[in-house]
């Protein structure tokens, strides 16, 4: 299995001209072929709609079968907060194993523990129990997440990294939008419980997609790397870990995390509530547009990243979102609100895959699962951070104190990747040139 290659690079040099029903054929064939080229990438988008629609299902379910049981909103909190602390407890430990038994390993079983997760949810009798359950789909979300981060790096190039990084998180994103729909008629239907045993039934499709579909791609992730005795590996995972590069991007994705779930999910709602006087449904559509903005900006985002560089797409989206953060904090009616909210759906969108893909690029190949679960764990620290710390600060001072500490924290990490990190991106242009200097200097000499 060969590494799919960017779409439509080599149209011009390899297809002439002609009219009529030639031109259609010849187009025909041609979409034939990249869709050929691109099957991998394909099959591993479609099984991410399959787990992130799950996912997607139970979003507005969960609180309310949580509160079933009599808990306090704090409690209820905890359901999300179980889930992200599986993700970061096993993302490097899953990463490593990756790298040791291959990919489909992950993809395949993390669907598994994920049905296993939700059913048993499902059955859940008292929180404890839910909580616990909490924990073992977040396991199997982790295992899935880092096995299909890993997949897309080895089946990737560094000049369309960025852009099968993107067509993913565009999967991840139709899954995500179309579950929660479904979840609530569902609910409405049969009762909270039937959402989780229907995302357990579509994650076991899943795995069984997986295994049917998805070849193992460890081999292309090897056929770089360099031979190693192990003690060479760990000094490789050791100076990986303690690079500038690698500090810089760790903090851009906590930042990213720590802004979309401390105050895009938390603060957000609450000005919008509290503050402002909008109703649930005005701030449900306000956050509806907020996604169609990322969606559509997914495609042009990569498209920078991969030709212009990671860092004009990474240091742009912090700035801006520094800029729209501190617009929110200082939001004293509803317009501005919007045009904060709007601002920060571009300024997060400008970013895209860049970060990811980044992190891909700096990997060592034989490393690639460590590699990107530690850069996993870097964001769903912020994941876990990011709401209680926004939120006791809101509590100490205002919510209005709290996006404006978000604002700052986003544009200092900005900055230090900007001067800190170091491009991996070359563009056309450079190797162009690099290429003319070096034919000039082999006919001088």
């Amino acid at each position: 299995m060969h590494r799919a290659r960017v779409l439509g690079n080599d149209w011009p040099s390899r297809h002439g001209g002609g009219t009529g029903e030639g031109i259609v054929i010849e187009r025909l064939r041609r979409s034939v072929r990249l869709l050929r080229e691109q099957e991998q990438l394909l099959m591993i988008s479609i099984s991410t709609v399959l787990v992130m629609a799950g996912q997607g299902v139970i979003s507005p379910v969960l609180p309310l079968f949580a509160r079933s049981f009599g808990v306090g909103a704090a409690t209820i909190g905890l359901t999300l907060s179980f889930f992200a602390l599986a993700r970061l407890v096993l993302n490097v430990p899953l990463g490593v194993l990756s790298d040791r038994y291959g990919r489909r390993l992950l993809l395949v079983a993390g669907p598994v523990v994920t049905a296993l997760g939700m059913i048993g949810s499902g059955f859940a009798g008292d929180i404890g129990s839910l909580l616990a359950w909490r924990l073992v789909a977040g396991a199997g979300s982790a295992m899935y997440m880092t096995g299909a981060q890993v997949y897309l790096i080895d089946i990737s190039t560094p000049e369309n990294r960025a852009r099968f990084i993107a067509t993913n998180q565009g999967a991840l994103l139709l899954g995500v939008a179309v579950g929660p729909a479904i979840g609530g008629l569902l609910a409405d239907w049969l009762g909270f419980r039937a959402p989780f045993f229907v995302v357990g039934a579509s994650a076991l499709v899943a795995a069984v997609y997986a295994w049917r579909r998805l070849p193992e791609t460890r081999h292309l992730a090897m056929q770089g790397a360099p031979k190693k005795r192990v003690e060479g590996e760990r000094r490789e995972w050791v100076t990986l870990l303690v690079s500038r590069d690698f500090l810089a991007v760790s903090l851009v994705t906590m930042a990213i995390f720590f802004t979309r779930n401390g105050s895009r999910l938390t603060l957000m709602p609450l000005l919008g509530v509290d503050r402002l006087g909008m109703s649930a449904s005005a701030l449900g559509l306000v956050f509806t547009l907020m996604a169609l903005i990322n969606m559509v900006g997914i495609a042009p985002a990569a498209w920078l990243a991969d030709t212009v560089g990671r860092k004009w797409a990474i240091v742009p989206s912090g700035m801006v979102t520094a800029v729209a953060l501190a617009l929110l904090a200082w939001a004293g009616n509803v317009p501005v609100f919007l045009a904060g909210a709007m601002l920060l759906a571009v300024a997060t969108s400008i970013a895209g895959p860049a970060p990811a893909a980044y992190a891909a690029d700096i990997a060592p190949p034989a490393l690639r699962g460590l590699s990107m679960g530690l850069y996993r764990s870097a964001g769903d620290v912020g994941f876990v951070v990011g709401p209680p710390l926004l939120g006791a600060i809101a509590d100490a001072t205002s919510i209005e104190w709290g996006l404006a500490v978000n604002a700052l924290l986003v544009a200092v990490v900005s900055i230090l990747f900007g001067a800190m990190a170091h491009e991996t991106v070359v563009s056309r242009r450079k190797k162009q040139a690099a290429a003319e200097s070096e034919g000039r200097g082999t006919e001088g000499g």
